[in-house]
């Protein structure tokens, strides 16, 4: 990270903070769209926030950390080493599925892959909060009226585009669209 040198205070250069929600079990189809989306990340030098689990969560932190990408796991529970294997940032919260609007809240931008309740809850705080929310063979249905992509890299790439217009609009974390 570059820091700034003419006094100011904090980086010259933060990275785009992209979320991928999903289930914490995944086949291996899903899977692989998830570390493809993961991969695509990291070689874009986004932080990927997610949960920090199992399933769609681990597959993506692989992804991202192959890339040499940083991942931000906000864990359920107490304990970091209960993070998946490609998680560099460990966050224990001790909140239980709580965790799952920080998740939402600490992104710029969130790509949804395949999903269930947990996910379900994460697209509803994502439109409750006007986070730009994208999908990837997601199984949100009809009632989150999201842009959709079967390729992985494109959902990645709407994604960073949403997220840099968010950045580049001066939008804080709390505005809606």
């Amino acid at each position: 990270m570059t820091w700034a040198v003419s006094g100011e205070a904090g980086p010259a250069h933060r990275p785009l903070r992209i979320a991928v929600i999903g289930s914490a079990v995944a086949d291996v189809e899903t899977s692989a769209v998830a570390h493809a989306v993961g991969r695509a990340l990291g070689r874009a030098e986004a932080l990927l926030v997610c949960g920090g689990g199992g399933g769609v969560m681990a597959a993506a932190a692989e992804g991202a950390s192959a890339e040499g990408g940083q991942v931000l796991g906000i864990l359920p529970g107490d304990d970091p080493e209960r993070a998946a294997g490609g998680v560099t940032i460990p966050l224990p919260t001790g909140l239980g599925e709580a965790r799952n609007f920080l998740v939402v809240r600490a992104a710029e931008a969130v790509i949804a892959v395949a999903g269930g309740w947990g996910t379900l809850n994460e697209a509803a705080h994502c439109m409750k909060i006007g986070r730009p929310l994208v999908g990837v063979r997601d199984r949100l249905g009809d009632r989150f009226e999201i842009e959709r992509f079967d390729d992985p890299a494109a959902a990645v790439a709407r994604a960073l585009e949403l997220a840099t217009e968010r950045r580049a609009a001066g939008r804080p974390a709390h505005e809606s669209r």
